[in-house]
């Protein structure tokens, strides 16, 4: 069981609330977790993801790939700002376990389909959102493949790596076509936004 949190906001538009707690009643999007070993959102490569994904245009209807799912909660904030799906797919059953349970919680099970598999394991392919909270050497190995899963003109939103690796990720990436729109170097962390030409 994980340690409890108390609600705190993160960007302009989220809230993450533990389950359980009062409603707030404001503009902000709630984002409810249950309490995991996951986290609850507020680790710097989380926190920058969510604070690109309410700024981002064209979410709507969006078919959303969320590598590395974790507690879902990207592909939750995803959904809650329009996005249409979202394939979540983590190596990880106990991860899995509080995706679905987090889903629950926010009300887009119908929404969410779940997959206990690496990347290997997804069929589908021209997704118009591409997130992966992951290891930077991980981004590195998977590169042609994730690029692959994208749709033309889709973002990535790429996180989870350390300083080291930004600089190798970008440069894989863009050899693949794609355009980096964002890079936000963080305490020991960075995110890059992508864009699939």
């Amino acid at each position: 069981m994980g340690r409890v949190f108390s609600s705190f906001t993160i960007g302009q538009r989220f809230r993450i609330s533990p389950e359980g707690e009062q409603s707030h009643q404001d503009d902000r999007i709630n984002l409810i977790m249950c309490p995991g070993a996951f986290g609850s959102g507020e680790h710097e490569t989380t926190a920058s993801c969510l604070e690109i994904l309410e700024e981002m245009p064209n979410i709507n209807g969006a078919r959303v790939l969320d590598l590395g799912s974790g507690t879902g909660i990207l592909a939750i904030a995803a959904l809650k700002l329009g996005a249409h799906s979202a394939l979540c797919v983590d190596t990880d059953p106990a991860a899995v376990a509080t995706c679905r349970s987090n889903c629950d919680l926010n009300q887009v099970s119908s929404q969410v389909e779940h997959l206990c598999d690496t990347l290997d394991g997804v069929k589908e392919d021209n997704f118009d959102l591409v997130l992966a909270n992951i290891y930077g050497d991980i981004l590195l190995a998977i590169a042609p493949q994730l690029v692959e899963k994208a749709a033309s003109k889709a973002p990535l939103l790429l996180s989870g790596m350390l300083f080291e690796y930004n600089f190798d990720v970008r440069q894989a990436y863009q050899k693949l076509g794609c355009k980096v729109e964002k890079n936000m170097m963080l305490d020991e962390f960075s995110t890059v936004l992508l864009r699939k030409d």
